[in-house]
């Protein structure tokens, strides 16, 4: 395998593992949302359901294992009520933008043209649920999500956001 090609399976299997992550948080995110968003958060539930069935093909196709999902993800605070649902809907969004981007960079082609469009679709539902865009959805070094340089608020349920290469939760 080339090194082009391990960096695109790599950039790869990071889009599948933060897809799983954000199956499993939007699971937390439609327990906690009210009713006025609560299909908004099953469309988001259905589309990463679909991204993340359609990289372990991808993965597949490249003749390697696709990344197994974890038991469970810690996630980045509490969410006790319907407003954390929102904040953590906009953070997975914001989380899988990340891996897109990266995802972006490291393809080449059609496989280029579909990770553009999945981080153009995670901003655009990021933007929704928190009520406004950044500047550069995608790289957390420029939207001020960077936790080298905006570190999230200490909570018990898990460490600050890791980045944008990660998933979007913490396994756990």
């Amino acid at each position: 395998m080339s090194a082009e090609t391990s960096a695109e399976l790599t950039a790869l299997q990071a889009a599948l593992a933060a897809e799983h992550a954000a199956v499993y948080g939007y699971g937390v995110v439609g327990g906690r949302v009210g009713e006025p968003r609560r299909a908004e958060a099953r469309a988001g539930y259905d589309t990463h359901r679909a991204r993340r069935d359609a990289l372990a093909r991808e993965v597949r196709a490249m003749g390697a294992e696709p990344v197994a999902a974890s038991a469970g993800y810690a996630l980045p605070f509490p969410v006790q009520d319907s407003a954390a649902a929102v904040r953590l809907a906009a953070e997975l969004e914001g989380r899988v933008a990340g891996v897109y981007s990266d995802l972006v960079r490291a393809t080449g082609a059609a496989r280029r043209r579909e990770a553009a469009a999945a981080l153009r679709e995670a901003a655009v539902r990021a933007a929704r649920w928190r009520g406004g865009s950044v500047a550069f959805p995608g790289l957390a070094e420029r939207d001020g999500t960077d936790p080298a340089t905006h570190p999230a608020p200490a909570t018990t349920a898990a460490p600050a956001a890791p980045p944008a290469a990660a998933t979007a939760a913490t396994p756990g």
